[in-house]
């Protein structure tokens, strides 16, 4: 996010190739993944992401309405309304609070459903806040994870710094992988 980025071009472009991608995988009997992540490289503001983020909803959502794309059949991959990566962090609570405003606002109740990329955070701060976001309370919609980096980085470390020790890093990953099981239920607990 930067003064003139994304622009609306770009938004619109991506908004078409999105369209043509979700028709083509329906036509072939495939869930569509749209995937309209917005980085938190740089200086932004909670604010300035969530204004981006929903405007890149508004547009691709009226496009794949405009195609006739079957929203309760696709899922959205997206990003967490966060500050940049040069801004202090943001608490959980704010995180799920701006994000999950977001999504009511801007993004169809209707949509099969909604997984977010853990995106540049650190692994335990997706964890977290992709907790925080089901302790809110009743969501419209199925609200998941679909990390790899998140979920894989401490295993990879672990291997990486020692790589006859494979069984720690298979433990580490399973490990990761339950954490943010929980936390897609809104029952992780720092330090499981």
């Amino acid at each position: 996010i930067g003064e003139h980025t994304p622009s609306e071009d770009l938004m619109k472009t991506n908004a078409k190739v999105f369209c043509t991608y979700a028709l083509l995988c329906e036509e072939n009997d495939i869930v569509p993944i749209v995937e309209p992540e917005v980085l938190i490289d740089g200086n932004h503001t909670m604010e300035k992401c969530y204004d981006v983020t929903a405007r890149n909803f508004d547009i691709i959502f009226a496009e794949l309405k405009k195609q006739n794309v079957f929203i309760p059949g696709i899922i959205l991959k997206t990003s967490m309304v966060l500050p940049g990566k040069d801004l202090p962090k943001a608490p959980p609570e704010k995180v799920a609070e701006m994000t999950l405003r977001c999504l009511k606002e801007h993004v169809p109740a209707d949509i099969g459903g909604i997984v977010f990329l853990s995106g540049g955070e650190e692994d335990e701060e997706a964890t977290v806040n992709l907790n925080a976001m089901h302790k809110m309370g009743v969501l419209p919609w199925n609200l998941t994870f679909s990390y790899g980096r998140a979920i894989q980085h401490p295993a990879l470390t672990s291997w990486a710094s020692n790589p006859i020790d494979v069984s720690r890093a298979q433990e580490l990953l399973v490990e990761m992988a339950k954490n943010n099981s929980l936390a897609s239920v809104g029952k992780y607990e720092t330090g499981n």
